[in-house]
């Protein structure tokens, strides 16, 4: 066994005590994945992660991949190579993926759910292994030509990559500069320089396809300008996937990180010394909207990810402070002969664990409920009905997925490795790993300061807040019906509080994004409550989210079998306690919302 510990059992209530998915599984586009089948793969993979993947983590961290710059290469160390084929042949990255392509069509919560169990146990193999997923993109997107690439992608396991940012540009993707020539045979000679490429090099697959924004020469500025082309690392055949020659597209740095040590975070040169062929993929200029099917994919990861390593290292740090002998119970600190305790005893030590646990599963549950929202969405386009409505449901819930889930991990995997006390800081136990791994998910693929201003900006304000009502209604649904009986009581009427607060904090920046037809600088009090708005939109969802869970558990304890009573009884405990220590937050971060003037936007650059 290696350092994961899954929680399997978690995600099953989730999925189908909760979330109903056993009604979904096994019917219309799902017809062949029914929940045996469903629990039989999660089982299966709960196994390959908390053993063959697993097994390379630490390895891999402490003797990563070297960049060579003479090759231009960056080879993976043996240990993780083991770890990723031993993924790859299991094939289960199969699942979701178009079947013209060799995929097997699968809900995405099962998907999401199976992505927690890999993504936790050693999050670099999701991400070298992204290409099936990717070539299935492209096979949507593409031209005729394109869809048999795609088809190749997947027969011969091509890696592949997103290519966005620039040195320069950072997260202002529309200042891009790379450039793309069109060609008399039709392809595009792709120039410039990009940076922070996650797998852009490695010798773990004999091919890949890099997914590059660049700007067609005469196009206009900003993102709108911006094109989608498909750059091989190696030419090949398009009927048989025959490797031909190197194309012009190589490394030409390998980032030396805090953390996430075994993917390779490349600086890639385009064009310097010889051309890099790229195809624009599907013959238009649409890259801004192709890129963020693949952009929303790895946000919706990223969130997964940091919660897959907070439910791990929570696990872990619960295993350590059942064993961890020291010190009497507080009750007999008066009687110095009191025996000695496990720290399970000791207040904050149960405070720290509880808090743990309420945000690892309540954040699990938010992963879960959000890919629902995405079965539901291929159920009706299945059934050819409108799923706007829904769309815009998920495009609300993946900035606090991604950002919020991103956070809190962060913040709560400093309190595993405090569980631990001295001996969290050593490497002989997996937790210290976990927080480097986990602090770059705050900062790619968006930071939370990026997703909080989505989030209001495009998620409520372009939606005219259709979406966050949706959200807003259901959860008064269920306060109304008082699902969970009187003892779930005080924690309903914590989260009623909690919404209308919120309610509030919306209400009272969008007073202040009207007023600036008065005075433009209004826009800056906008600015400073959107990160705030996000991680309070968090805490209402997960709290929801959680008392769901424990309404349920209330209701199936009264006949749980032996081994179940105890999860049960951590369900409802997990739902009270959030409810009762970090709901009131809410309040005071309405205050602060609310009390929120220019005087910091005024303030010189030389006061600071």
């Amino acid at each position: 066994m290696g350092h994961y510990k899954s929680n399997l059992r978690d995600i099953e209530f989730n999925l189908f005590e909760v979330l109903g998915r056993d009604k979904l599984y096994g019917t219309g586009p799902f017809a062949e994945m029914d929940v045996e089948t469903a629990k039989s793969v999660l089982g299966e993979i709960a196994r390959l992660a908390e053993n063959d993947l697993a097994a390379s983590f630490a390895e891999a961290d402490r003797t990563p991949p070297v960049f060579d710059p003479e090759t231009h290469t960056a080879p993976v160390p043996a240990a993780f190579k083991k770890s990723y084929q031993a993924f790859m042949d299991a094939e289960y990255w199969r699942l979701g993926l178009p079947e013209e392509i060799g995929g097997t069509t699968a809900p995405r919560s099962l998907i999401w759910a199976y992505a927690e169990l890999v993504l936790g146990a050693n999050p670099a193999v999701w991400m070298y292994a992204s290409g099936p997923a990717f070539a299935g993109i492209l096979f949507e997107e593409g031209n005729e030509a394109q869809k048999k690439v795609a088809s190749l992608a997947v027969e011969r396991q091509w890696a592949s990559t997103m290519v966005l940012t620039e040195p320069d540009a950072g997260s202002d993707v529309g200042a891009g500069r790379t450039k793309a020539v069109q060609q008399d045979d039709g392809t595009w000679h792709i120039e410039g320089v990009k940076r922070f490429i996650t797998s852009g090099e490695h010798d773990m697959s004999e091919n890949i396809l890099h997914y590059v924004l660049a700007r067609p020469e005469g196009a206009g500025p900003g993102t709108k300008g911006l094109s989608l082309f498909l750059v091989p690392k190696y030419e090949f055949d398009w009927e048989t996937g025959e490797l031909g020659e190197r194309n012009g597209v190589k490394a030409t740095n390998v980032e030396h990180k805090m953390g996430l040590k075994a993917s390779n975070t490349c600086e890639m040169t385009f064009g310097d010394g010889r051309p890099a062929r790229g195809w624009l993929i599907g013959d238009k200029h649409d890259g801004i909207r192709q890129m963020f099917r693949i952009i929303e994919f790895a946000r919706m990861m990223v969130g997964t990810k940091a919660i897959a390593t907070l439910s791990t290292g929570y696990l872990n740090a619960l295993e350590y402070a059942k064993e961890r002998v020291q010190g009497p119970d507080l009750a007999q600190f008066m009687d110095k002969a009191a025996p000695k305790v496990t720290i399970t005893h000791h207040p904050d030590v149960r405070r720290s664990l509880m808090t743990q646990k309420a945000y690892a599963e309540g954040m699990r549950a938010l992963v879960m409920y959000t890919a629902s929202v995405q079965d539901e969405i291929a159920l009706k386009e299945a059934a050819g009905e409108d799923v706007k409505a829904l769309a815009g449901l998920n495009d609300l819930l993946l900035p606090i997925v991604k950002g919020y889930g991103s956070e809190r991990s962060y913040e709560q995997l400093a309190q595993s490795l405090q569980t631990f006390g001295g001996s969290g800081y050593l490497q002989e136990y997996p937790v210290e790993q976990y927080i480097r791994d986990a602090k770059i998910d705050t900062l790619y693929e968006g930071t939370t300061a990026i997703q909080g201003q989505d989030f209001f900006f495009r998620k409520i304000v372009r939606d005219q807040g259709q979406a966050l009502n949706t959200l807003a209604e259901e959860i008064k649904k269920f306060l109304a019906v008082s699902t969970g009986g009187t003892d779930l009581a005080p924690a309903r009427d914590a989260l009623a509080k909690a919404a209308v607060d919120l309610e509030a904090i919306v209400g009272r920046m969008l007073a202040d994004l009207t007023a600036t037809g008065e005075d433009v600088a209004n826009i800056y009090k906008v600015g400073l409550n959107t990160t705030r708005l996000l991680m309070v939109s968090g805490d209402v969802v997960v709290a929801y989210l959680l008392l769901r869970g424990a309404a349920v558990a209330a209701e199936k304890l009264e006949t749980a079998a032996a081994k179940d009573v105890a999860f049960y009884q951590g369900k409802i405990a997990a739902a009270k306690f959030f409810a009762a220590n970090v709901l009131p937050g809410v309040s005071a971060q309405r205050t602060l919302a609310e009390s929120v003037d220019n005087s910091l936007m005024e303030l010189p650059e030389s006061a600071f």
